[in-house]
């Protein structure tokens, strides 16, 4: 309960946290304002990198959020910080949507360069043959080799879809080779940059979020964690998992009345 009441920016998750699909989950724009009269920051954290943050900022605002992008930190955003700490080249081959490879090319990148000195492989849901292609020889050529974030599938309405982890498979497979660094959750980085971002202490950041392997794993950083049962995670899931959140609640709802208590 101390992570939940030191905090000063929460991290949100967005699908099965702040709403599922078209619908908010409970308590959600009132967590928002509690945050703000309690004198909290929060931004929304999201792995996926095939949106921009115009797309995230549109559902938003659509479901009643008052909010900017600046409340909105994703694995792009993460990785270009990385790439610029580390003083990558700006010759680079992206694998990604139009969205991100815009969000790239507006930092000055080369998303698609002749003779690329960087691989940056992001969740590409128009990816082709041609590309993986494109992609294997460049990662067997030895080419510094990052990757946005690590999930297997994304939910969807229906179900799953593939997310870079399977490409991230597929690459290995026919390379030998997985990724130099992987930057989103449950990766400690994603944390650390938004704590930078935000002017905020690592140990005063808390990640709110209904995955037990991405969400709240992310605590081994040194972030605290609160686990949401109103998403993926079951109650007998978390009973027998070895990744234990600081606090668990309904919803934020509940987390919200516990910040006022």
């Amino acid at each position: 309960m101390d992570n939940v009441k030191n905090t000063k920016l929460f991290l949100l998750d967005m699908d099965g946290t702040f709403y599922l699909d078209e619908t908010l989950l409970p308590g959600a724009l009132e967590f928002l304002e509690i945050c703000r009269k309690t004198g909290r920051r929060f931004a929304f954290l999201t792995n996926n990198s095939s949106k921009s943050k115009a797309d995230y900022l549109a559902k938003l605002t659509r479901l009643g959020a008052q909010v900017t992008q600046e409340d909105i930190f994703t694995s792009g955003d993460a990785t270009l910080q990385y790439l610029a700490e580390n003083d990558f080249p700006k010759e680079i081959l992206l694998i990604g949507t139009k969205s991100l490879e815009k969000q790239f090319a507006d930092c000055g990148y080369d998303v698609c360069a002749e003779a690329p000195k960087a691989v940056v492989l992001g969740f590409d849901t128009t990816i082709t043959y041609e590309k993986l292609t494109r992609l294997c020889n460049a990662v067997r050529a030895g080419l510094p080799y990052i990757a946005t974030h690590p999930d297997y599938n994304c939910p969807v309405k229906d179900g799953f879809i593939p997310d870079i982890g399977a490409v991230i498979a597929f690459v290995k497979a026919s390379t030998g080779r997985t990724p130099d660094a992987v930057i989103g959750k449950p990766n400690g980085y994603i944390a650390r940059a938004a704590a930078e971002k935000y002017g905020v202490p690592l140990e005063q950041v808390c990640m709110v979020g209904d995955r037990l392997y991405t969400d709240i794993a992310l605590g081994a950083c040194g972030c605290g964690t609160v686990l949401v049962m109103c998403g993926e995670t079951t109650p007998e899931e978390l009973a027998k998992s070895s990744v234990v959140p600081g606090t668990v609640c309904e919803n934020l709802a509940h987390l919200g009345k516990l910040l006022q208590e």
